[in-house]
């Protein structure tokens, strides 16, 4: 069976940054898929379910209702392996045109009070996992230590 797209890049070499994963054709439309890597993978732990289920809820009520981007956005969730997230918008784009969105996305995260959205019983599978506090420390460290400075080898995928 051949790897999917994912499992080809080298995760000993990938560092935190912001990737075009892939791009798919869709009709005459095209999704682009973005790996919104947190953390370093198999060198530093991944994020608890909590604080990635939080992030989750409050980067896609973000997206949805981002008053340019909320049409174009198809998906953001976790990645199983929990070192970041996939966004998926409509369009041929590119890591460097999405960084505005993505840093506007991570201090919404980092700066939010309140109640999480959707954190109710009737709105969510598994409301009791949410951690808003780790969740903001994470969006924070991820704009301080990545989106803020980030470098072009953090935007292109290791060969």
């Amino acid at each position: 069976m051949k790897k999917i797209a994912s499992f080809t890049v080298d995760h000993l070499r990938l560092v935190p940054g912001v990737y075009v994963s892939r791009q798919d054709r869709l009709g005459d439309q095209t999704v682009t898929t973005f790996d919104l890597r947190m953390t370093r993978p198999n060198h530093e732990p991944v994020m608890n379910t909590a604080e990635v289920h939080t992030i989750e809820h409050l980067g896609a009520t973000f997206l949805r209702n981002h008053p340019v981007c909320g049409e174009k956005t198809v998906y953001f969730g976790p990645m199983g392996c929990r070192t970041g997230f996939y966004l998926l918008l409509a369009g041929d784009l590119t890591s460097r045109q999405i960084l505005p969105l993505v840093t506007e996305m991570y201090e919404f995260i980092r700066d939010y009070e309140g109640e999480v959205p959707g954190a109710c019983a009737k709105d969510c599978g598994n409301y009791l996992d949410m951690n808003l506090p780790m969740a903001k420390l994470l969006a924070g460290r991820y704009l301080e230590n990545v989106l803020y400075s980030i470098q072009n080898f953090q935007l292109i995928y290791p060969e």
